[in-house]
């Protein structure tokens, strides 16, 4: 699954802010030099961001954006989904009976790709701006389940 430029730049973005804010606003321009995105295209993602509740407006001189609450509190998740970002692998309409082939049925990997969706999902969900400024994201796949850490390719783990 490939996220599309809209959903990176908009957690780019808010990361940026983030880091950046300590408790008074930042100007969209220099978020757009920092991380070298359009500034238009980020009053686009920032609008649907304050829609979303994300981030909060100040005006006049010195203005510019504010986190709406803390780092720790905002998902990743959150971002993605307020820039209409969709968080799917499948063909298929989101919970229409319909499936993705001609015939209206599933295709014979539809699980697979719904169940990849689920683990995108849950995966940002449990992360957060703070995670993600913080250097926190390392191992957060595998936490809760005590996974092994993801070795090179080639490498051959030691027993």
């Amino acid at each position: 699954m490939k996220l599309t430029t809209k959903g990176r730049y908009a957690v780019m973005a808010m990361a940026d802010l983030a880091r950046n804010s300590s408790g008074k606003p930042v100007a969209l321009a220099d978020i757009a030099t920092r991380q070298e995105i359009s500034l238009s295209y980020l009053e686009q993602l920032f609008a649907k961001l304050r829609r979303g509740n994300l981030v909060k407006s100040v005006r006049g001189p010195g203005g510019g954006y504010l986190l709406s609450r803390g780092a720790d509190d905002i998902r990743v998740s959150d971002v993605i989904l307020a820039v209409d970002e969709p968080l799917k692998a499948t063909r298929c309409e989101l919970g229409s009976p319909r499936g993705c082939l001609a015939s209206s049925g599933r295709c014979i990997t539809h699980d697979l790709w719904e169940e990849l969706s689920h683990q995108i999902h849950n995966f940002l969900n449990g992360v957060s701006l703070g995670d993600v400024i913080n250097g926190a994201v390392i191992g957060k796949a595998g936490a809760e389940r005590g996974a092994l850490p993801v070795q090179a390719m080639g490498e051959v783990a030691a027993d």
